[in-house]
């Protein structure tokens, strides 16, 4: 199986530096599971990660749970709802 069909099976939310993952996202048209992406390249320590998306997840919470990609780049956060090319309420 698929990691992002696992994540999607299991409502989880998947953490990579890989953007691979959000293009296979784009294709697939689902709105699930959601993705947050770094493309920072200061941070390359794991309590690192940790610590930023912590400092963000209140502010995520909702968008992660109906589903969306979340970029962390040059100390800016970008918010994409999934699926991507639908059309936004």
């Amino acid at each position: 199986m698929l990691l992002l069909e696992l994540a999607e099976e299991e409502d989880r939310i998947l953490v990579s530096a890989d953007t691979d993952f959000a293009a296979l996202l784009t294709l697939s048209r689902k709105a699930k599971p959601s993705l947050i992406l770094f493309r920072e390249p200061d941070v390359i320590r794991a309590r690192d990660y940790v610590a930023r998306i912590l400092r963000s997840l209140s502010l995520l919470k909702e968008e992660l749970e109906t589903g969306c990609v979340v970029v962390f780049r040059h100390g800016r956060l970008r918010v994409r709802t999934l699926p991507f090319g639908a059309s936004q309420p």
